[in-house]
């Protein structure tokens, strides 16, 4: 059994609830807020600090810095590992904390000296009051970092649920006793990011201090790791974080041209982000450390091999889920969001981004692995490059297509850019590496991508019947018209994934016999 399906599949368990809790607090916001221009105000603001979350943390800093980590471990030792490790956080801190302060200061000095719309003014607010979520957040992303560097996913993993669990708690406990009217309420939801990112910094030290490792200052300013550290993280910022500046540079526009937009556009994004979350990123912080290990030990061929594999798995679990999302978009989305004040008209508007996002799902998650193939080989400027242009191209599709379509055209812009995205970073890489030994890959695609169209015809094909026999009119039919086409069609993919011998079916199919064996053992 591959012991990246071990690693990743632990990482995914632990990633899947994080990620099923945040569909509930995704949910709990929806049937609070809907997709009014509240929502969208408090959606906008809580991107600002989550844009540089990936910025200074969990992104172009992990990026860079668990390499270095690595090789440290293995050249000079625990002692001085921990040591560079301490020297970076404190640089973090610093860095961060300085961001935040000038923040603060910028907008409450606009905020006191500007004339500006109740919907901007009220992000404004929100922003301010979210802004110190960048330090928490940055210093938990850091710390879930080396210890993934240190061969522990699980339990990292799990400070996401706290930090779902605690944002909901904020809307059923706190945002009522904010007021009465939602733009007074909304401020709950505000206090409760920043309690979320205390919790979540916090919750990874006890696994770190097993491992030896206790903060301790280390003067950034003269260190060789740092600087070294943030040579390569300058560029990679841009890097890493492209998606997240797309997002923040087209929802900021579409704010001012209609507020619902933005609120609308991040459900549809919470949505993809639930298989992009248990496949992509799971195998993507697997792979870091370990093709980093593999980079430094100069074994190309276990690198390429390595990358192939992970691909492999990717795709076979990433092209169903696109499948499903873009044949049962309104099924999926009346389930989980129409209550409370999120309505059928809002339900067609985000199930047509949806199933707009849909198609690129796979390239979306692998985007993500090769770009952290290039960071294992020490490479930051070449994915940044690459970004640049795909953030310039998907920038001109959203203002093209945003007044016309508005989601909808936020999401073809996303999936077009993710597609070129991916056939620039293929083609770097191949340069790279003189070969990249991806036959694997370019063979299960030709298997699943027909097998994944399929499975989504008879999804569409059952949901249609479905809606037609039985309709969605009580909670029971609304899940049934849901998990009984997706489950079907689900069975439909796996089973002929594997009469066709796709061996990432075969492997996944044996590892999850596996687990069950052990648990009717235990």
């Amino acid at each position: 059994m591959s012991q990246m399906l071990k690693s990743s599949g632990a990482m995914a368990a632990a990633t899947l609830t994080s990620r099923l809790l945040g569909m509930v607090r995704e949910m709990v916001y929806a049937a609070f807020m809907g997709n009014t221009w509240v929502a969208s105000a408090f959606t906008l603001a809580f991107q600002v600090p989550n844009l540089f979350r990936r910025l200074l943390g969990e992104g172009a800093l992990t990026a860079a810095f668990i390499p270095i980590f690595k090789q440290k471990e293995v050249k000079e030792g625990e002692a001085e590992m921990w040591r560079s490790a301490n020297a970076v956080v404190s640089g973090l801190v610093i860095a961060a904390g300085a961001v935040t302060v000038l923040a603060v200061l910028g907008i409450s000095l606009a905020l006191a000296a500007g004339q500006f719309e109740d919907e901007t003014r009220l992000m404004l607010r929100l922003l301010r009051l979210m802004f110190p979520y960048v330090l928490l957040v940055c210093l938990a992303a850091v710390f879930i970092g080396m210890a993934n560097a240190r061969g522990h996913f699980f339990v990292p993993a799990l400070g996401a649920v706290l930090l779902n669990v605690i944002m909901i708690a904020s809307v059923l406990l706190l945002a009522p006793r904010m007021g009465l009217a939602l733009e007074q309420q909304i401020f709950g939801l505000a206090i409760g990011v920043v309690v979320a990112g205390v919790a979540q910094a916090f919750f990874q030290l006890p696994s770190l201090s097993r491992e030896g490792y206790h903060y301790a200052w280390v003067s950034p300013w003269q260190d060789p790791t740092v600087r070294e550290v943030v040579r390569k993280m300058l560029p990679g910022s841009i890097g890493v974080a492209a998606f997240q500046i797309n997002v923040l540079a087209t929802q900021c526009f579409s704010f001012w041209f209609d507020p619902t937009i933005v609120a609308t556009f991040n459900y549809s994004v919470r949505l993809m982000e639930l298989p992009q979350g248990m496949f992509g990123v799971s195998l993507a912080t697997y792979l870091l450390p370990t093709l980093a290990g593999l980079a430094a030990a100069k074994k190309f061929p276990e690198f390429r091999q390595t990358l192939s594999q992970g691909l492999c798995y990717l795709a076979f679990g990433n092209l169903i889920a696109a499948a499903i999302s873009l044949a049962l978009a309104v099924p999926i989305v009346r389930l989980i969001f129409e209550h409370g004040k999120f309505g059928p008209d809002a339900t067609q508007r985000v199930a047509l981004a949806l199933a707009c996002l849909a198609p690129g799902l796979l390239m979306f998650s692998m985007n993500n692995i090769l770009a952290r193939a290039f960071y294992a080989l020490e490479d930051i400027k070449t994915p940044m490059k690459i970004s640049l242009v795909c953030l310039a191209v998907n920038l001109g599709f959203a203002f093209w297509l945003v007044h016309r379509y508005r989601e909808a055209g936020l999401g073809v812009a996303n999936t077009l850019s993710a597609i070129l995205n991916l056939a620039l970073l293929v083609y770097a890489l191949r340069r790279k590496l003189s070969r990249l030994g991806l036959a694997d890959v370019v063979n299960t695609l030709l298997v699943l991508v027909p097998n994944a169209i399929l499975a989504g015809g008879v999804a569409a094909a059952l949901a249609w019947l479905w809606e037609k026999r039985l309709g969605h009119a009580t909670l029971m039919f609304k899940l049934g018209m849901v998990f009984v086409p997706g489950g079907i069609a689900v069975l439909i993919y796996w089973l002929v994934a594997i009469w066709l011998k796709v061996p990432a079916a075969r492997e996944m199919t044996d590892f999850i016999l596996q687990r069950f064996r052990r648990t009717g053992r235990g």
